[in-house]
């Protein structure tokens, strides 16, 4: 038994009609014989080859018998099924007639399938071009967004570096007037500390003065009238005034 086998007479690009995924089958004539196209499909990536196929017609067993001298008996029977065997041919004309119509009329729609499934294309190009416009129109606005944001952020970030720089100012300020008063503290502790020491001179001075004071006036009263030379001779006021 023969063994038929596809022929790639061409390859197509990606994306055209004829590397569609549905598979095709469409039946034409190629100098007085019949052939087979074969185009499209999909497993796992679009087929972009062409193939024909060229069924032979031609039955080698008919051939063998009709080289050989046939038997009168057998030329009998064969003229008497020549009638039948020429409405065959007859026949097989007229299927081929039609088969060829066919073919015709299947391409025809193949056609109109073919610009349809462009037409698809065009249109689902035409969305993803839209959708993707759509998204760098947004991812547009977002960064027109952000950088609005970060100009915000850096303005904020100005003033704030302002303000620190103000309050710097100000501790530097009060850290220099808040030095100037502990110096005044510590003159002033000094200042405190002479006047305790002047302080406690002078109490001890006055002390000293009373002590003097004091003894003073026991030296006046001890004198008295008599004198010296009446206390020493043991003479007190008193026993004068007795005598």
């Amino acid at each position: 038994m023969s063994t038929l086998a596809w022929s790639v007479v061409t390859s197509v690009e990606g994306r055209v009609p004829l590397a569609s995924e549905g598979l095709s089958l469409v039946v034409g004539s190629l100098n007085g014989e019949d052939i087979l196209i074969s185009f499209g499909g999909y497993n796992g990536h679009y087929n972009s080859e062409v193939n024909v196929l060229k069924p032979s017609h031609k039955s080698t067993l008919q051939s063998k018998i009709m080289e050989g001298p046939l038997p009168d008996s057998v030329s009998a029977v064969h003229n008497a099924t020549n009638p039948t065997r020429d409405l065959e041919s007859e026949f097989e004309v007229g299927q081929e007639g039609k088969i060829r119509e066919t073919a015709i009329d299947n391409f025809e729609p193949m056609k109109s399938k073919g610009g349809e499934t462009s037409e698809h294309i065009l249109a689902m190009l035409k969305a993803e071009k839209e959708e993707l416009e759509s998204s760098f129109n947004n991812e547009k606005l977002l960064s027109l967004q952000l950088k609005q944001e970060l100009a915000d952020a850096e303005a904020r970030n100005t003033d704030l570096y302002k303000e620190l720089q103000s309050v710097r100012g100000q501790l530097a300020s009060e850290q220099s007037r808040c030095f100037k008063l502990e110096v005044d503290v510590a003159e002033l502790r000094q200042k405190l500390q002479t006047m305790e020491t002047l302080q406690r001179e002078l109490e001890l001075l006055q002390r000293q003065k009373a002590t003097s004071e004091q003894v003073a006036i026991n030296a006046k009263q001890r004198q008295g009238p008599g004198g010296v030379w009446g206390w020493l001779a043991g003479s007190t006021p008193q026993n004068a005034d007795d005598a």
